[in-house]
Formats: structure tokens, C-alpha cells, sequence
């Protein structure tokens, strides 16, 4: 097991992550990497509350948390990383509250701001892992073009209705085969024409099934850090909730 003191697992730490270190694909070292990790999560709503979540519990040492909203009371049906005391308040305040009774040993960074082509550079260079639970267009885009411009791995995820997709973009990369991984743009050249996708406040949310999508990408950021199993790139994961089916579709990068 690594000696250095900032990844050195305190007594608590071991407890607390036994059920990880007893995991072959894990073990200390995995979870040394998971506390070394920096993770950015774009938006603590719908997706970046069950993200947030199950990544402080999982033990990623920092998290940073990016948003500009406070909290309503609509949002409870599905950001559960918020509770009714929490309404008024800046999201990022309460999440990170919410963190810090949840795992004392996650570190928390708030960025009480909208992310934006101005400020996006400086926050995202100093994380290791983005995650982006963004809920509009013009910050998906923008979070994907410079998560790759800064060769910063992004686990991106949206929902609909009742359905949902995910995906992991690492394009600074090439695969196996010795072709470059896929960016965001090769799956969605461009964004719809604004107005053809209603919000959720429009059509309406399952909040269950942002929590399956957020915990989804949870288990990717988990798996890049870890460096374990088989992230999710060149792959678009998408689920139907109403029907109870999975799919993926493979995707490349266009030449």
C-alpha cells in the first residue's frame, strides 16, 4: 500500500471503505486512487445529486461542485442531495453540506457560478475527472469541447421523460485499435434548434430516473479513476425506464 501521507487510509478509512478494499479490482491502492481524485461535477441537480453522492461515500478525496442555482421546492422530487431545510439555499451550499454528514474525509470546492466559455478553463484544469449532470444544450457542448481541449476525461449524462443516456468522451485518446476515441460532436454534431426540447419543467421528469442515470455515471467516473473495467467510450448507454430496457449503440469519430 502506497506510504504517501495524503493517500495514506486513516483506521476510519479503512472501515469505511471495507467493502471497496476487500474487492480485488479495488483494494487499497484503488481506493488510494479514489482519494487522490479530483472530480468536477457540472449542476447539483437532478443527475449531479445522486453523482455527488455516491461519489463522497465512494471516497473520491475532492469534489468540486459548479452551479449558480439555490434550491425549490419542485426540486425535491428528484434532487435528493437537497431536503425541505435546504430550500432558498444556494445548491451548492447545501450539497455540500449534504457531503460533509454524509463523508467528512471528501474535501468540497463550490463554485457558486454558471459555468461559461469564460470561467470553465480555470475551473476544469484543475480536476481529474468532470462530470456533467448540466441540464441545457449551450453548457453541454461547452463543457465537452473544453473537457477535451484540456484532455480532461467527461462522463456526460441527460434524461428525458422517462428515458435517459450516458456516455464516457476521452477523444485526446486513441483506442485499441489505434483510431482516435469519439468526441461529443461526433455523437451530436450540434445542438437542436432552441424550443424543439422541452425543459423539465415543460414536459415534466421521473425523479427516480435521474437517479439511475446519475448513479450510472457515478460508476463510470469510479471505473476511470480506478482505472477498472470498461468505461463507457465510444458508447452511448441509454435506458428506457417505461419499458425496463438497456441499450447501447457504439458510435465513432467521424472521419
Amino acid at each position: 500500500m502506497n506510504t504517501d501521507d495524503t493517500t495514506r487510509l486513516s483506521a476510519d478509512e479503512l472501515q469505511r471503505y471495507a467493502r471497496h478494499i476487500v474487492l480485488p479490482e479495488i483494494g487499497g491502492a484503488g481506493q488510494q486512487k479514489l482519494k487522490r481524485a479530483r472530480v468536477l461535477v457540472v449542476g447539483a441537480g437532478g443527475l449531479g445529486a445522486p453523482v455527488l453522492q455516491y461519489l463522497a461515500a465512494a471516497g473520491i478525496g475532492t469534489l468540486g461542485v459548479a452551479d449558480d442555482d439555490r434550491v425549490s421546492l419542485s426540486n425535491l422530487q428528484r434532487q435528493v442531495i437537497h431536503d425541505t431545510d435546504a430550500v432558498d439555499r444556494l445548491k451548492t451550499e447545501s450539497a455540500a453540506g449534504s457531503i460533509a454528514r454524509l463523508n467528512p474525509h471528501v474535501a468540497v470546492n463550490r463554485h457558486d457560478l454558471r459555468l461559461s466559455a469564460d470561467n470553465a478553463r480555470d475551473i476544469m484544469t484543475n480536476y481529474d475527472v468532470i462530470a456533467d449532470g448540466s441540464d441545457n444544450f449551450e453548457t453541454r457542448y461547452m463543457v465537452a469541447d473544453i473537457s477535451a481541449e484540456l484532455h480532461k476525461p467527461l462522463v456526460t449524462g441527460a434524461v428525458g421523460r422517462f428515458d435517459g443516456s450516458l456516455t464516457v468522451l476521452k477523444p485526446f485518446e486513441t483506442a485499441a485499435d489505434g483510431k482516435v476515441n469519439p468526441s461529443y460532436r461526433d455523437l451530436f454534431p450540434a445542438p437542436p434548434p432552441p424550443g424543439l426540447v422541452p425543459s423539465c419543467a415543460e414536459a415534466g421528469i421521473l425523479g427516480a430516473l435521474t437517479g439511475i442515470i446519475g448513479s450510472l455515471q457515478a460508476m463510470e467516473v469510479i471505473k476511470l479513476v480506478a482505472g477498472i473495467g470498461e468505461p463507457l467510450i465510444g458508447r452511448l448507454l441509454l435506458y428506457d425506464a417505461l419499458g425496463g430496457r438497456f441499450q447501447t449503440i457504439q458510435y465513432s469519430a467521424r472521419s
